[in-house]
């Protein structure tokens, strides 16, 4: 019966356990953190070939060239599905949306599996065109 009444090396079971629990939910968000980046970095790709289309009053080169600058700076490769190409008279509105591909690799590629991120941008058109 003493034996049951001892606990002194308990709290060190349990400051075990702690950070081991820690540390698993630490190795979790490194996993899981490079996927918002790169939700982020969709976004960003989005608005900024909106924002070409819609100073450059159409879709074409302009925003070819801009989404080939973005992809080698952001590393993505996204597919771009714009609502309208060509010219874009003054006040039209744009739409565009990328889809990419990134994978979740939580335990090596035992346990990697894909998510489709988009994102959309909506812009008007600054140029008016005769």
């Amino acid at each position: 019966m003493a034996l049951l009444k001892d606990k002194k090396g308990a709290s060190f079971v349990d400051a075990c356990v702690m950070v081991l629990a820690i540390a698993m939910v630490l190795a979790l968000v490194i996993k899981i953190m490079p996927v918002f980046i790169a939700k982020q970095q969709l976004d960003t790709f989005a608005t900024e070939i909106c924002r070409t289309a819609e100073i450059a009053g159409e879709v074409g080169s302009a925003t070819s060239i801009k989404a080939d600058k973005l992809r080698i700076q952001t590393g993505l490769n996204p597919t771009i599905q714009w609502s309208k190409t060509g010219y874009i008279q003054l006040n039209e509105e744009v739409v565009v949306t990328l889809a990419t591909t990134v994978n979740i690799g939580l335990f090596g590629e035992f346990g990697s599996f894909p998510i489709t991120l988009t994102s959309k941008a909506t812009g008007t058109s600054e140029v008016y065109h005769k």
